[in-house]
């Protein structure tokens, strides 16, 4: 894959000389960690001994203090991270040509409004939590994308049920493509109901039998209003495409187009760009998964722009 080889070579020029001066920050705070680990517990061993409630009562708060201090280090440590390498890999990727400059905030979010508006999960969204926002321009799309946690309220537990957890990106076409379709998991139907009957109300309707592509019609269910030109919009490439890149990653896709609007989101286990802190982030291998990530989601954007 020549976009990969190109990256091992930005890799070794830009983002290892910065990975190098993160590596040396880590191992700092690493420092500090044992050292206050054993001071901590060399007081609480003092208090211990000593065996008098007020001073082990007054000793907790500096302690209190002193805990609350290294967190907020550890969190520095990974808001430093994140936006530092995550900008340098952005700054790769919008140098191809069809790509517009890509711009990062590591606090925004995509609004929870813009999440029903997909009308893909019907749900409360009674927990929702975005973070690592992307936006940009690739060919004719403006898009913007963001990391995404969504539960909601069991109905019949006293506990959150997860909705969804991966990256949610939205995308404005040019003009309108007259029409709405929404494909889902197949595998995941029955935990789609609400969701899918929530799009029937509106005049969809299962529109399989217009799929041509055998493995894609396996795969996902598809449901379109009437008069929408479904190939037009999920071209049989595109089909093909979303299946190959299900198959590679083992991970889910969900996407809807509403009029001008598309929206795509993708199950994702794991937090894109989490550091490590008690193990080297010094890794090729640890930047190419999160390059691979930002590169292939960004991609099903510029196939929707070649297609249409």
């Amino acid at each position: 894959m020549k976009r990969l080889e190109d990256f091992r070579i930005y890799y070794n020029h830009t983002i290892h000389p910065e990975l190098l001066r993160l590596e040396r920050k880590r191992l700092r705070l690493l420092r500090l960690l044992f050292f206050s680990t054993v001071l901590v517990l060399a007081l609480l061993a003092f208090e211990l001994y000593v065996g008098i409630l007020a001073i082990t009562l007054f000793m907790m708060i500096p302690i209190g203090f002193y805990i609350a201090y290294l967190l907020y280090r550890i969190r520095q440590f990974v808001q430093t991270f994140k936006p530092n390498i995550m900008n340098l890999i952005l700054d790769f990727i919008d140098d191809s040509i069809n790509y517009g400059t890509l711009k990062y905030d590591s606090k925004r979010s995509i609004t929870k409004q813009q999440f029903f508006a997909s009308r893909l999960f019907k749900t409360s969204a009674s927990y929702f939590k975005g973070e690592d926002y992307i936006e940009g321009k690739i060919g004719s799309l403006d898009f913007e994308l963001c990391e995404l946690f969504v539960r909601e309220m069991s109905p019949v537990r006293n506990q959150m049920d997860y909705v969804f957890k991966g990256v949610f990106l939205h995308a404005v076409f040019s003009e309108d493509l007259r029409g709405e379709v929404a494909i889902w998991p197949r595998e995941y139907r029955q935990f789609l109901t609400r969701s899918i009957k929530a799009f029937t109300w509106s005049g969809a309707k299962n529109v399989d039998h217009e799929i041509l592509n055998n493995a894609f019609r396996e795969r996902f269910i598809t449901y379109a209003t009437e008069h929408t030109y479904v190939a037009g919009i999920l071209s049989e490439p595109m089909q093909q495409a979303l299946v190959n890149y299900c198959e590679q990653t083992g991970k889910e896709v969900y996407i809807s187009v509403i009029g001008k609007d598309i929206y795509t989101a993708i199950t994702e286990p794991r937090n894109i760009l989490e550091p490590n802190i008690f193990k080297s982030n010094l890794s090729f291998e640890l930047v190419r998964e999160f390059f691979e990530d930002i590169y292939v989601i960004l991609s099903i954007i510029e196939d929707f722009d070649k297609m249409h």
